[in-house]
């Protein structure tokens, strides 16, 4: 098979993945914080070792700040519902992923406003305009998309992060389609909150998420329970990480992602990035030539996109593509990839598009078979 749904998942997975989580099942079965014997304490220093590893690939303030949740979208929920408040209004951009619009439409409900900033490709001053002229006195945060997991447009959030320190307000991103690929410093990013996955980019597996808080604000709890800390109290702990994290963490998966991590340090992630950017350029530049084929954006650069691609082929379903490129081995995504605005944004909202995305382990020869097939299709 030749895998190119790497913007869902990315496989295969390094090659010490499935080992650390083999390891991690042997050896550090137990419960991490909940004992003192020593696959206890061994499951434990597993969590710690990680979160260090994660504090250090994003620039975080320390590694307390690295929250493990269940998913990318938990660890956004976590924070919209742990910042706002009734009254309170949040601005987001026009092609976020239904993690972000969904639970602002719940929260709609509660007298909470958001609206929403138009993103103009390649042109990060107009982009930052539009965001300005939301703003309103009882804005509380501005919360986007790194870049569009439909489409690939990166937003300027270096920029928009100092919009919004400018302004007194808190700034959250979702960076689930560019962590691990594209440069994320917290050092020099003003977020606030930084959303990821461990099976994108990061090359971790499904069913782990991270949150990584850039303040000193203490966010409300969305889930409570057992912290395997302050046992004694019927309340929830006021420090971090223990205040997030409730209930057991998912050991196997944290060891997944710490190999995930090492893997991006030991390539480089800015090899990773150009790599992936000479594949689909290389993609781009043959689907264009092609008059069936509708493209939907500007060639793909690392200051304006990530390396991902959605086109369609003229009066064809783009469901219908898919299907006929499985069926010669070929794996893609089409559809709405769980991003209905970015679509109605784009015009797409009815066909859908067909996306591809490599990763550290596509090779030219998958591109040029990819695009072989196309062509008969």
């Amino acid at each position: 098979m030749i895998y190119l749904d790497n913007a869902a998942t990315t496989w295969p997975k390094p090659r010490d993945t499935v080992q650390a989580m083999n390891d991690a099942v042997i050896n550090s079965g137990a419960n991490p914080g909940r004992g003192s014997y020593d696959m206890a304490m061994r499951s434990s220093e597993l969590v710690y070792k990680c979160r260090c590893s994660a504090a250090e690939f994003f620039g975080a303030k320390s590694p307390e700040y690295v929250i493990f949740t269940p998913s990318c979208t938990h660890s956004i929920n976590y924070v919209l519902k742990g910042v706002l408040k009734t009254g309170d209004h949040v601005i987001i951009s026009n092609l976020e992923h239904n993690a972000v619009t969904r639970p602002l439409m719940q929260l709609a409900k509660r007298g909470i406003q958001f609206s929403t900033a138009k993103v103009h490709e390649c042109n990060p001053e107009d982009t930052v305009a539009e965001f300005r002229r939301q703003l309103r006195r009882n804005t509380k945060m501005i919360f986007c998309t790194h870049a569009s997991n439909a489409f690939g447009i990166k937003l300027p959030i270096y920029e928009i992060g100092e919009l919004a320190a400018r302004n007194g307000i808190l700034f959250g991103v979702d960076c689930a389609q560019s962590g691990g690929t594209a440069e994320i410093d917290l050092k020099k990013l003003r977020a606030d909150y930084i959303c990821l996955p461990a099976h994108k980019g990061l090359y971790g597996t499904m069913g782990l998420g991270l949150l990584i808080i850039n303040n000193d604000m203490q966010l409300a709890t969305v889930v409570e329970g057992g912290t395997g800390s302050l046992s004694g109290l019927n309340t929830q702990p006021d420090f971090l990480p223990d205040r997030l994290e409730s209930g057991t963490l998912n050991v196997l998966s944290i060891a997944a992602l710490d190999t995930g991590l090492r893997f991006i340090n030991e390539v480089s992630r800015e090899r990773i990035e150009r790599h992936e950017f000479r594949l689909i350029n290389m993609a781009y530049d043959a689907i264009a030539e092609n008059e069936k084929c509708v493209l939907y954006t500007a060639k793909p650069s690392a200051e304006t996109h990530v390396p991902l691609l959605s086109f369609n082929i003229k009066d064809t379903p783009s469901d219908e593509i898919a299907q006929k490129l499985g069926k010669k081995g070929i794996a893609v995504r089409a559809g709405l990839h769980c991003a209905g605005d970015a679509h109605r944004a784009m015009g797409t909202q009815k066909s859908g598009t067909v996306r591809i995305c490599p990763s550290a382990f596509t090779n030219t020869s998958e591109i040029k078979q990819f695009l072989s097939v196309l062509e008969e299709i």
